[in-house]
């Protein structure tokens, strides 16, 4: 074993008490100076003593410093995002989840048994405001005891310990409609939901509101006939009506509604067609703005493409072609157009290339700028920016919440696979509210969950605030 690591350095101060020692060994004996000769010697080499002296001072305290400095590092050192926190491992990294929020669908008339169906999208107006979209409602179930499944296979048990035993969106018996894989043909019957309506699902309360105590405060059901497969709500932060956006994947088209909800205002796309035009979308995921209003749109999970539109909705450009999934590297080749963002500062728009595990970027008029690749076997799903600085991915099966700068350099990331509070599977949507708390939809988990800044927290590894209008 070597010798211990020196954290101070202090060689530094003791060489510069080099000069000294050099100096005074050259003084020759007092007997052989002579009478004053050693008076003579001492004023002739004075400076040099002087600078000696003053340079040991000045090391000695230095290496103090360093030796302060070194320890309170050491003492709060680190990533973790609430500096000098002794134990923990940052499972929620810089935020506490609120458990028990929102409260059960049970909360409803004739509810008792139902739950939440798969997590699709979310949108936070405000704490008081919001707004849940789900793939209807599933059967509250408790965890089953393992059970032991030869008829599939030797030595195979389910539930598996330690993860969710229910994926709410997998397979065509989970949460409705079916057909949503990429890929897949919504008007495919060989795709289409096998379930039992009312037994294995209902197809209802679509779109919800809650407040900050997680009560439904706003029920959409007047549209759930209409929608579906609602995949993202909006409000643009830009917009003073506060228009409601809901993306329909299945319906090839994108809604908006008045801020309340009951007027259908707007229809973009063309309702049951899918296409790749002005006028048609093929499956679109999500949308993003921009302050003047301009919006983009990935299409999506059967398109290939990023649209524009201006603020009324009018086509503006649109780019992008199929590519070679899942090592795709031209600029502008897309597999799985998915999560979506747009820097209010720079202009330029985030988009996540799930297909081919990457982040493609590009100026506001589809011309490539940059790119950067995701670990196998990450998929982004959701992607957010405001203006900051920061990108931030929310990753699917890593389950992890993941900043980036503008370039794409890795900065921060926590989150873990589960269905304890806090844990996740399959993020698929993320909103902030002008208070800073983060809420996050899980199409794995069947539910919405909301995360308040910890006390203490790193501000830079915060999710940051929706952009506020610039005058």
């Amino acid at each position: 074993m070597g010798p211990p690591v020196d954290p101070i350095g202090k060689s530094r101060y003791l060489l510069d008490a080099a000069p000294a020692r050099v100096a005074l060994s050259r003084a020759p004996p007092a007997e052989a100076l002579g009478e004053g000769g050693l008076e003579v010697f001492m004023r002739k080499h004075s400076a040099v003593v002087i600078t000696a002296i003053v340079a040991f001072a000045g090391g000695l305290f230095a290496a103090m410093t360093t030796l302060s400095v070194y320890s309170q590092a050491q003492s709060g050192s680190g990533f973790a995002a609430v500096p000098g926190e002794k134990g923990g491992w940052d499972i929620t990294g810089p935020y506490d989840v609120v458990r028990d929020w929102p409260k059960p669908l049970s909360q409803l008339p004739g509810h008792d048994q139902w739950t939440w169906g798969a997590g699709e999208a979310l949108f936070a107006e405000s704490a008081d405001r919001v707004f849940f979209i789900q793939m209807g409602e599933l059967p509250k179930l408790t965890r089953p005891p393992v059970t032991a499944l030869p008829q599939i296979g030797p030595s195979l048990s389910f539930p598996v310990g330690e993860v969710p035993f229910r994926h709410a969106s997998q397979g065509q018996y989970a949460s409705p409609p079916g057909g949503g894989a990429p890929g897949a043909d919504p008007d495919d019957p060989a795709q289409a939901y096998k379930g039992r309506p009312g037994i294995d699902s209902r197809w209802e309360h679509l779109v919800l509101v809650f407040n900050r105590n997680g009560d439904i405060v706003e029920q959409w059901t007047q549209w759930d006939k209409m929608l579906r497969r609602p995949h993202a709500v909006y409000i643009s932060p830009y917009d003073p009506n506060k228009y409601v956006w809901i993306v329909d994947d299945h319906n090839h088209a994108i809604f908006k509604f008045s801020h309340d909800g009951k007027q259908l205002l707007q229809t973009i796309g063309t309702v049951g067609q899918k296409g790749a035009d002005a006028t048609h979308f093929n499956r679109p995921t999500f949308m993003t703005f921009l302050p003047d209003g301009t919006m983009f749109v990935s299409d999506g999970y059967n398109g290939n493409r990023v649209v524009k539109f201006d603020k009324t909705g009018k086509y503006v450009t649109a780019w992008g072609e199929r590519g070679n999934p899942p090592n795709e590297t031209r600029p502008g080749y897309f597999n799985v157009v998915h999560g979506i963002a747009a820097d209010p500062m720079t202009r330029r728009v985030y988009v996540s290339d799930r297909g081919n595990r990457r982040m493609q970027v590009f100026d506001e008029n589809g011309k490539f700028v940059d790119q950067w690749r995701f670990n196998n076997p990450s998929s982004v799903n959701f992607v957010y920016a405001n203006g900051d600085g920061a990108i931030w991915a929310f990753e699917d099966p890593t389950a992890k919440v993941v900043k980036y700068d503008r370039e794409g350099h890795l900065l921060y990331a926590w989150g873990g696979l589960g269905d304890y509070p806090g844990g996740f599977l399959n993020m698929h949507g993320a909103s902030v509210d002008p208070d800073g708390n983060l809420y996050i939809a899980e199409v794995g988990n069947g539910r919405i969950q909301k995360f308040t800044p910890r006390r203490g927290a790193r501000p830079e590894l915060l999710v940051g605030k929706p952009p506020v209008p610039r005058s």
